[in-house]
């Protein structure tokens, strides 16, 4: 990808955070990349093209890959978890520019606007989903059997438990403006869950 594209795309990433797909103007995202207008739509032809291509460029920041998290223990497991979910609110926040009060919530706008605009985007989405749920299975099935935890709930019931608290514990502090903290209030659930878990 040349160095100009890469550019617009991280300048667009960082609008659409700050404002929201629907709010930012063609003729915004121009001026900021300080790109002549026929420069910029010699690689863009449409805001949505755009979006298409921030989205797959940055896919990585919205999607876990499970399979390079620790399977030694469940334990380890879900630490991992929790530090590549702090690499990616890291991430996103060297986007933020300045002090948006609806940065967080835009990173969730932006992925529903997406999935409406690109069903594609929205099948890899549940795809990811069908993932999460198979690999968070799969950890604590072993955990089972290895002896590192017992529980009269499923396999599925656990995960589901590590999976929901997640989303819940993402979105109270997206609600909040406070997006840094939800790795620390991940670890304060999920430490006495395992815990109890051990028991």
């Amino acid at each position: 990808m040349s160095n100009t594209k890469e550019h617009i795309l991280d300048v667009s990433f960082s609008l659409f955070l700050q404002k929201n797909f629907k709010e930012v103007t063609m003729q915004e995202i121009i001026e900021k990349t300080g790109m002549s207008k026929g420069a910029f739509y010699h690689y863009f032809e449409s805001k949505e093209q755009l979006l298409w291509e921030i989205i797959n460029h940055f896919s990585s920041a919205l999607i876990a890959d499970f399979s390079k998290l620790n399977k030694d223990s469940l334990y380890q497991f879900y630490h991992d978890y929790i530090k590549f979910l702090n690499d990616r609110i890291y991430s996103l926040l060297q986007h933020r520019k300045g002090e948006e009060n609806d940065f967080d919530l835009n990173y969730y706008i932006l992925i529903f606007d997406a999935m409406r605009l690109f069903p594609d985007f929205q099948k890899k989405m549940v795809e990811a989903l069908e993932v999460e749920q198979k690999a968070w299975e799969e950890i604590v099935h072993l955990a089972r059997d290895k002896g590192e935890i017992r529980s009269s709930m499923t396999d599925q019931q656990i995960a589901n438990m590590f999976i929901y608290t997640s989303e819940g514990v993402g979105m109270h502090n997206t609600m909040k403006d406070t997006i840094e903290n939800i790795t620390n209030s991940l670890v304060v659930m999920w430490d006495p869950l395992y815990k109890s878990l051990k028991v």
